[in-house]
């Protein structure tokens, strides 16, 4: 009589010849080669990557050309070159150059500003050339002004006017003919105006020229007030 099976429980209903029977299933299906044991390995292994997709998460290693340190300073000094040789200094609150000559005529016109506001007839004369003379701008010469005529001309604007605010914003200085100096600038007129509904301001903004000649260190206006 054969002796019995000998079995060991490893499990409710699972014996050691059926864990062998299993495993050698498992065997047959993946095969008993090396290559079917890797396999198995790296199907059982989860989260693993696999051997043909491991070079996809690698970081290259060429490296990359560095510029010299000199290359870099050469760079800066040439950016600081080109910025100099293309920024201008302007008189503040103005587009004029700052240069020594244009500060000085920028002030005498803020001494003509001034004058203007404080309806100064006298100071306004005294800045005015002997050869002043505005043509009115058009062939009508019986709108002309001379400086003859520039003392009426300044009382009988400033008479209308209670109170003036006169602001200029200055856009350019240049030279002109014969040894005259043209500023050209905007400027913007309030006048207080008496009325019958009482003190109203009027307001004007326009564009203007003042022609200066010059006269020992100073000028003299010879159009444009």
């Amino acid at each position: 009589m054969a002796a019995p099976e000998t079995r060991s429980e490893l499990g409710p209903g699972l014996s050691v010849a059926r864990a062998r029977a299993n495993a050698e299933q498992t065997r047959s299906k993946y095969g008993k080669s090396e290559n079917g044991e890797q396999r198995l390995r790296s199907r059982a292994a989860f989260g693993r990557v696999r051997p043909e997709y491991g070079q996809c998460g690698r970081r290259s290693t060429q490296k990359r050309p560095v510029p010299s340190l000199r290359s870099i300073l050469l760079l800066l000094v040439l950016t600081a070159f080109s910025s100099v040789g293309c920024t201008h200094q302007y008189i503040l609150n103005t587009d004029v150059e700052d240069t020594d000559f244009n500060r000085k005529v920028i002030e005498y016109c803020e001494e003509y500003r001034h004058a203007v506001e404080q309806r100064n007839t006298a100071r306004l004369l005294k800045m005015a050339h002997p050869s002043y003379y505005e043509d009115g701008g058009n062939v009508d010469a019986s709108d002309d002004l001379d400086y003859e005529g520039l003392e009426k001309y300044l009382n009988s604007e400033f008479n209308q006017a209670r109170a003036i605010r006169y602001e200029i914003h200055y856009r350019n200085v240049s030279e002109g003919r014969k040894n005259t100096v043209l500023v050209d600038y905007t400027y913007s007129a309030s006048y207080k105006i008496p009325t019958v509904h009482g003190d109203v301001w009027r307001r004007r903004v326009a564009d203007n020229r003042l022609q200066l000649t010059r006269q020992g260190e100073g000028f003299r206006i010879l159009s444009g007030m």
